[in-house]
């Protein structure tokens, strides 16, 4: 980081300039305020920081010119003890901190500074993170494809910090969906996700929370939680139903006073954080089996948006086919120019039970295997296995029938993976511990 310091008296600069130096910055000193308005320019430095009272232009003057030519430089105003009334007044005009003079210790500056250093540096972390993002997402209207009622509902509440209760089967695009909500919303914090099906129960208050050092076997040294980093942003708690009792509750206290302690720690954290969460489970089933808590549902359930699954969307399989196979293609190096007729038929046809999640490893398996530079569908893609095409009767047995639809899909990915039950769940478009409550439930072998 570049700074300029600026101060009528030698000896301060000669001592600033020292301090910093030491710390790594890269250090430019001025005298008056002309002189480092001649030298902002040429030098162009991230922050200034400037005695107030100085011969010919002061320090607020020097700060306003400062933000004129360059908003983003920080400021820190140099006062001596009777003029902290000034300091503030340059405050409110942008400074960002201010030092009284003489420094008790050099570490009053060091710690303005470095607070300032690296408020820059997650500033520009999430620039980038956010160019990243909105690479990622494709465009609004193959997103919202088939769903116009759930465009309307995220533009709705982007812009509110309500919490936002994602619905819909594995699959259909609930992450995507949550980081359009995030970019909508304009949030100048990070998009910070967690799976909470993928993290060990004893680990998962760590996870979300943060843990000091020693605070467990193998806490070797702090770590900050998920809500801590998602600050100012927003953070995206995906297959929620997942989570053990002990952490909703202390996600519940977050929800309701955003405050919490990392695990081993005394310190009480605030947060800001934008919260979505997203399930395919029926959150109310949960509460009354008494696996979910109600108020924490209730806490959730602030502006719930159900994503329809991709069979009651068809024109979107086309839609999404056609932008899915361009992205897959360049990213392994391949062209396909057409994708024919009765290919799209055939995916049209299909009933896709693990929704867009199934669809595109589908087509990421076409594109490989396909020869030329026209798209073919793998062997192993049979759209007669479509739910569509299997009898089904009406009334209870209906129910059974699925059930029974369930069962076998499991079966048949079980056995594809050689009894691989990680690799089968995300066949499946569901979560380990999912696949393992089936597994019990149905009254399979896990190995």
């Amino acid at each position: 980081m570049k700074i300029l310091v600026v101060d009528d008296e030698p000896s301060i600069t000669r001592l600033l300039s020292r301090i910093l130096s030491k710390e790594g910055y890269q250090v430019e000193t001025a005298f008056n305020g002309m002189e480092a308005l001649e030298l902002f320019n040429k030098f162009r430095p991230d922050l200034v920081i400037s005695d107030l009272k100085m011969p010919g232009m002061t320090g607020l003057e020097l700060l306003r010119n400062v933000k004129k030519a360059n908003p983003e430089t920080d400021f820190i105003i140099l006062t001596a003890f009777g003029t902290i009334e000034n300091a503030v007044e340059a405050m409110k005009e942008g400074a960002a901190d201010y030092l009284i003079k003489p420094l008790k210790e050099p570490e009053e500056l060091r710690i303005i500074v470095a607070k300032i250093a690296e408020r820059k540096r997650l500033l520009a972390s999430d620039k980038i993170s956010r160019m990243q993002l909105s690479e990622d997402l494709p465009p609004q209207e193959i997103l919202f494809c088939g769903m116009p009622h759930v465009l309307k509902e995220v533009e709705e509440v982007a812009g509110t910090g309500a919490t936002v209760l994602l619905l819909g089967e594995s699959g259909t695009g609930k992450s995507v969906i949550a980081k359009a909500i995030h970019q909508l919303s304009r949030k100048r914090g990070p998009f910070v996700s967690i799976n909470c099906a993928a993290i060990p129960e004893n680990l998962i208050e760590s996870e979300l929370f943060g843990h000091e050092k020693g605070a467990f076997t193998g806490a070797v040294k702090g770590k900050r939680g998920k809500f801590e980093l998602a600050n100012e942003g927003t953070i995206f708690l995906d297959e929620m139903g997942e989570m053990p009792l002990p952490a909703q509750s202390k996600l519940l206290r977050v929800l309701q006073e955003r405050s919490f302690e990392r695990v081993g720690g005394t310190v009480t954290l605030t947060t800001n954080a934008r919260v979505i969460a997203a399930t395919n489970q029926d959150l109310q089933k949960l509460v009354a089996e008494k696996r979910f808590r109600q108020d924490l549902f209730y806490r959730l359930n602030v502006f719930p948006i159900t994503l329809p699954p991709l069979r009651e969307r068809p024109e979107a399989v086309d839609v999404l086919t056609k932008f899915l196979v361009q992205k897959i293609a360049a990213q392994v190096g391949k062209k396909i120019a057409s994708i024919p007729g009765d290919v799209l038929d055939r995916l049209k046809g299909y009933e896709w039970p693990g929704n867009i999640r199934e669809l595109h490893n589908i087509l990421e398996r076409a594109v490989i295997l396909s020869q030329g530079e026209e798209l073919e569908l793998p062997g192993q893609f049979q759209p007669e296995a479509s739910l569509s095409s299997r009898p089904v009767e009406s009334g209870k047995k209906q129910l059974k029938s699925l059930k029974e639809l369930e069962k076998e899909a499991i079966k048949d990915a079980l056995e594809q993976t050689s009894g691989h039950r990680r690799r089968a769940a995300e066949i499946l478009g569901i979560s380990l511990r999912s696949l393992q409550y089936k597994l019990k439930e149905y009254g399979l072998k896990k190995d």
